[in-house]
């Protein structure tokens, strides 16, 4: 898949010095922003030369928009729609929204980039995201559609030294070139209920708890009170697989090879689901992730205990499907240190305007105070550690409404220092949909192991016709 990507983006690439290009078109509407002076100065790496009025923005929802318009100070404006945000200087942001689900998203974007070499200065893309199952894809060094940041003229070891390592090594190429940047860190922590936890321990204080969850063997134990008691830990086998799948020793798939190798982590996934869905500490009727009935699980009629969530996953997720009161869940320390998602923001090779997207990044992901800001209104666990550190110790201003009055910096924090980021590779997608979705099928006894191993190379060889071997601990 790597060398077939990297073939047809290749041509893209052929235009990293084409800076130049105008347009212009009006939007109505909302004011947004606010009138500081932005902090990069607009010292681009364009050397002077005139840039493009358009800067086109590829996302799969309007997170990072939002994001944008609520800190750097050159927005003006935003449309009704959403679409346009205006900048102080004239310059439009369109946002270019297409849907992650069935990869529409990257299909649109890829799309894009083959196009990037004879498109009009005004339709070419200048910043694109995506997420970590995927960064590695467009950070590829030879595919080269992401620019290196000191290209833009950013120096990551000065501008981005107060980023967490992890979230540096992720949007890098296999040559240690940081080719993205985020605004985000996403450690994961164990969100329960605490009306469930008041009935089967006695107490929802999130110490008490933590130490009833605080590795697999002592959660195991734990997970048969709340059987007896009527209770499910968790909804799925699906919400402990990031806590296992991101910790894998090797990548799916090494650097120039076409082999997958099945991690012995991805095994213990396997076998410990099994063993805990027959004992009843999963819901059986939640197959998976992403459906009707996991949202129902996220209900006050469910009776699932906890779910495994970075601070997106309850801001976005959780909140979302809960019907009930503010304060029924608080969170916790995970049985592991883990790290789920995170957007990757990144510059277009090709781009027209390189000025504007350096600042754009640099105020959005690398501004401490801008980054203080979102988590303060988003709740987001944000990327400087040094500005997480404080969050964690100011209770009042990063308190959550959702949980309560809870501060989950507090607990977000010791979790961050200590993630490593499991190796990464162009299949990990793929991988990590098709093991999951092959092996439901076995956790449910509709088949057996082997066949559920079977299924899986089945599927992946259709995913990934190049690969020539799969190998299993």
């Amino acid at each position: 898949m790597k060398k077939k990507y990297v073939s047809m983006v290749l041509v893209a690439a052929l235009v990293a010095g084409a800076f130049s290009g105008c347009g212009d078109k009006s939007s109505s509407d909302t004011d947004g922003g606010n009138s500081q002076q932005s902090s990069s100065g607009n010292n681009g790496s364009s050397g002077g030369t005139e840039e493009g009025k358009v800067i086109n923005v590829y996302s799969w929802n309007d997170e990072f928009m939002k994001r944008v318009c609520a800190v750097y100070p050159e927005v003006k404006k935003t449309s009704k729609d959403g679409t346009v945000t205006t900048l102080n200087d004239g310059t439009e942001i369109h946002w270019i929204i297409n849907p992650n689900q069935d990869g529409v998203y990257q299909q649109k974007l890829d799309e894009a980039l083959l196009n990037q070499a004879s498109a009009a200065d005004d339709d070419k893309v200048d910043i694109f995201l995506t997420e970590t199952d995927y960064v590695n894809k467009y950070t590829d060094a030879e595919a080269d559609v992401a620019m290196p940041l000191t290209d833009l003229g950013i120096d990551p070891g000065k501008e981005l030294s107060d980023q967490y390592d992890f979230t540096k090594t992720t949007a890098s190429d296999v040559n240690g070139v940081q080719r993205g940047s985020t605004w985000q860190c996403c450690p994961g922590l164990l969100v329960y209920r605490r009306d469930i936890a008041k009935d089967v321990f006695g107490t929802d204080d999130p110490v008490k708890v933590g130490e009833k969850v605080k590795d697999w063997e002592t959660l195991k134990s734990t997970a048969a009170e709340l059987k007896e008691k009527g209770y499910f830990t968790f909804s799925s086998y699906a919400d402990t697989f990031r806590l296992y799948g991101n910790s894998i020793s090797a990548p799916w798939v090494s650097p120039g090879e076409t082999v997958i190798k099945i991690d012995q982590k991805i095994m213990d996934w396997i076998n410990t689901s099994k063993e805990w869905l027959d004992a009843g500490y999963f819901d059986k009727t939640v197959k998976g992730q992403w459906n009707d009935d996991w949202n129902k699980a996220m209900g006050s009629k469910s009776k699932v205990f906890a779910f495994l969530f970075p601070a997106w996953g309850i801001d976005f997720t959780l909140k979302n499907n809960w019907d009930g009161e503010n304060g029924a869940w608080a969170v916790t320390n995970p049985p592991q240190e883990y790290n789920w998602g995170g957007s990757y923001v990144h510059a277009c090779t090709g781009t027209d305007n390189p000025t504007l997207v350096k600042d754009i990044i640099l105020s959005v992901t690398g501004d401490k105070e801008n980054l203080l800001k979102i988590s303060k209104d988003y709740l987001d666990y944000t990327n400087t550690k040094s500005g997480m550190n404080e969050a964690a110790k100011d209770s009042k201003t990063y308190a959550s409404k959702f949980l309560g009055g809870q501060n989950s910096f507090e607990y977000f924090a010791p979790v961050a220092e200590k993630v490593v980021i499991a190796p990464l590779s162009a299949y990990d997608q793929g991988c990590v949909e098709l093991i999951q979705n092959s092996f439901s099928d076995y956790f449910q006894g509709q088949v057996d192991f082997d066949k559920a191993k079977s299924n899986f190379e089945t599927a992946i060889r259709e995913r990934y016709p190049e690969v020539t071997e799969i190998q299993w601990p």
